[in-house]
Formats: structure tokens, C-alpha cells, sequence
């Protein structure tokens, strides 16, 4: 298998999860429009989000009934389709976060771990041969 594709892949699907926890976690502050959620979770353009990221998520978390929607006017041209978590998605977004931290705990433990070890060489591979006769 082509480990460029592959590692593609994987990055996809880790991006999938943590992009909807993100987009909850967004909304469960205030209401967005799709191209003001983007923007918000690109932050300081450490992330590429498009609206065409954001809008299937919105779509699902929407379908499941944890996201609402209403039309609201704007000043700067057309209305605008605003996101909002429901009391489901709200609750829901509060049940996730304890196992979203634990999980990125796990993982920087796990890292922090392989750095010390070979730091200070515990947890080295050794060779173990068995002897005849024994």
C-alpha cells in the first residue's frame, strides 16, 4: 500500500472525530454561520478549514438533531444560515470532552514516555537467547 495514501487516510479520519467535537465545542459557545465557523477554527491559519469541511459536518450533527438552524438577515448582502447547539447537542458536547481530554492525555503520556525512555535508556530492546540444555 502507498504509506503517502495511507497516512492520508489516517489524517482524514482523525481530523473527521476532533473536527466535530471542534465545531460542537464552537457553537456550544455561540452561534456561527458556516464561513464565520471556518474562520473561527482556522484561528491563526494553523488549520486549513473551508466551508466545504464545515457544512457535511454541520449537515450530520444537524440530521442528528444535536445542531439547529434559522435564517437571519444580514447587513453585508444575503441572509445568513446560523448554527447553534441544541439542549442534545449541548449535553452531548459535555458528555465527550472528559473522554476527548483522556484520550489526548494518553497520547502525550505515551509520547512523553518514549522520549524518557530512550533518554535515560529504560525500556531499551534487549536480545535474550536461550540456552541448550535448560
Amino acid at each position: 500500500m502507498n504509506d503517502g495514501a495511507d497516512k492520508e487516510k489516517r489524517i482524514t479520519q482523525l481530523r473527521k472525530g476532533i473536527l466535530e467535537l471542534a465545531v460542537m465545542g464552537t457553537l456550544y459557545h455561540e452561534q456561527h454561520y458556516g464561513y464565520s465557523l471556518a474562520r473561527v477554527l482556522s484561528g491563526d491559519g494553523e488549520i486549513s478549514l473551508k466551508e466545504g469541511t464545515i457544512y457535511p459536518i454541520l449537515t450530520r450533527l444537524a440530521r442528528e438533531g444535536l445542531v439547529q438552524s434559522q435564517w437571519v438577515e444580514s447587513g453585508q448582502g444575503p441572509p445568513r444560515k446560523y448554527y447553534s447547539l441544541t439542549g442534545n447537542g449541548r449535553r452531548l458536547f459535555e458528555e465527550l470532552m472528559p473522554d476527548f481530554d483522556q484520550l489526548v492525555s494518553l497520547v502525550k503520556q505515551s509520547t512523553n514516555r518514549k522520549r524518557n525512555r530512550s533518554a535515560d535508556g529504560v525500556g531499551e530492546r534487549i536480545s535474550i537467547r536461550k540456552e541448550e540444555g535448560l
